[in-house]
């Protein structure tokens, strides 16, 4: 289907069947993901089905919590729950969506810069096959750059009201995207008084809500995830070395979905010197996603590979915007495309695990083992061990830790406040209206990872997963 569309001119298709194919390719897409997402995913599902059945911002069903990185994401997939009734098959509807319309962004933006036809699909195609894109389905990377594709059509188009909009949005979908559209507007300059108003339009108003009500304006994972950094609580991977902590286990996957943003550096920098006219948009993007990626470096926050997804989202449309005029380079990502499939494939489908992940065990299994400990809970709190997703989403009874239990986020703030004078004062801005006085959640029960069978030991699993291998889960009473 994808060598189809590349060999389709617009003169010989009509303007529907790019669109129709597109929902058709992602709906299998998903279909064949649905059993690998992975943990974090189901952080947001939980989020949007208690939006969408309780109307509560939160984890947990029972407390509110701000640690949906993404409400964009939560607040669309929560409108879908409430139409679909279930979380999952809304993840998979708002996923093709995202497909269309960035599908739809790419056509327009590949006839605004004059590019050949067959440019909005063979860039979907290099992103669908992408397999660090594909071990994040569920999560707001493809939202992120659905939102992203247009973002750059208004700029391209000089609409400012549309672009500020848009740009409002890119911030509710994840917070440091707007590094895209500062860099969009500098380049291609579409009017800043409207564009401003049109922004504010859209953030102000969460902000706002979320800064007064929620308790923290910058969702909860900010201050998380950088202590986690700062903590070094992966040894010593981070962002910067992280593709190599993932090539110890399937290197061939690691280059498979980095090689695109190499090869688009190099392809930017020769085409730039020869015929520059009509890549002005594209060499933001190249410059969007190199600022986003080393933002992200000297955060030195833990490699969870789909932060990578927004700079490789970028890159991946940067090389096929050179590509698609030459033909020798067009087979080039064609090729790139068919390893990535067949990569994909050649673990057997329906894949057990995501291409990329850094889970404990599979979700299959950790659905498993929340059915089984919410039997064994009886509705008793239980102390999360590092992993708390799928756990929340399927055991039915109050599985806590820092991302659910706001209890504990006092300490964690704390921490993060010690590293210097600046960061404290940005946290007590952002953290004005949270009730420092809330107390942590006594668990009755605890999930522990541990080498030996402790002797109170109520229930035991094994973990499996070939980035971290197998580890011996129990649960035991909490004693404390």
């Amino acid at each position: 289907m994808i060598m189809e569309q590349v060999r389709t001119t617009d003169n010989q298709a009509p303007p529907w069947r790019m669109p129709l194919s597109t929902a058709v390719l992602s709906a299998v897409v998903f279909l064949l993901a649905r059993p690998h997402l992975i943990d974090d995913t189901y952080i947001t599902l939980a989020y949007a089905r208690n939006v969408a059945f309780h109307g509560h911002w939160g984890l947990l069903a029972d407390a509110t919590s701000n640690t949906a990185t993404s409400p964009a994401n939560v607040l669309v997939l929560a409108a879908l729950t409430i139409v679909v009734r279930d979380a999952v098959f809304a993840a998979g509807v708002l996923f093709v969506l995202c497909q269309v319309l960035l599908a739809l962004a790419l056509r327009r933006l590949g006839t605004a810069c004059g590019l050949p036809s067959r440019f909005p699909a063979l860039t979907l195609g290099a992103l669908t096959a992408n397999p660090l894109l594909l071990s994040s389905i569920g999560l707001e990377v493809a939202l992120g750059a659905a939102v992203l594709g247009w973002l750059t059509v208004f700029a391209v188009e000089k609409n400012p009201f549309a672009f500020g909009l848009t740009a409002g949005t890119l911030a509710l979908v994840r917070l440091d995207l707007i590094v895209f559209a500062v860099v969009l507007f500098v380049f291609l300059r579409p009017g800043v008084g409207r564009a401003l108003l049109g922004a504010g339009l859209i953030t102000l108003p969460w902000f706002g809500f979320s800064w007064v009500a929620l308790g923290a304006a910058v969702p909860d994972t900010v201050v998380i995830k950088t202590l986690q950094g700062a903590q070094h609580a992966w040894g010593a991977w981070n962002f910067g070395n992280g593709p190599l902590f993932y090539a110890r286990v399937s290197p061939v996957m690691v280059v498979l979905a980095f090689l695109p943003a190499v090869l688009a550096v190099v392809a930017l920098a020769i085409r730039l010197r020869t015929s520059p006219a009509g890549l002005r948009p594209f060499a933001a993007l190249a410059v969007g996603g190199l600022l986003y990626h080393l933002g992200y470096v000297l955060l030195a926050v833990p490699p969870y590979h789909w932060y990578y997804g927004p700079g490789l989202t970028a890159a991946t449309v940067v090389l096929c915007a050179v590509a698609v005029s030459h033909r020798f380079m067009v087979s080039g990502v064609l090729a790139l495309i068919v390893a990535g499939l067949i990569a994909y494939a050649a673990a057997g489908l329906p894949r057990t695990y995501a291409p990329f992940t850094s889970n404990y065990t599979s979700s299959a299994q950790y659905a498993r083992i929340g059915a089984e400990l919410g039997t064994l809970a009886g509705g008793r709190t239980v102390g999360s061990a590092g992993e708390i997703g799928v756990l929340a989403y399927s055991c039915g009874c109050p599985v806590v830790d820092v991302f659910s239990d706001r209890g504990l986020l006092p300490a964690a703030i704390e921490a993060r406040g010690e590293e210097n004078r600046w960061i404290r004062a940005m946290l007590r801005v952002n953290y004005a209206f949270f009730d420092f006085d809330v107390r942590p959640r006594r668990p009755e029960l605890l999930l522990r990872r541990l080498a030996a069978p402790p002797p109170d030991a109520l229930a035991h699993w094994t973990l499996d997963a070939p980035t971290l291998g197998k580890q011996e889960l129990y649960l035991v009473p909490n004693k404390e």
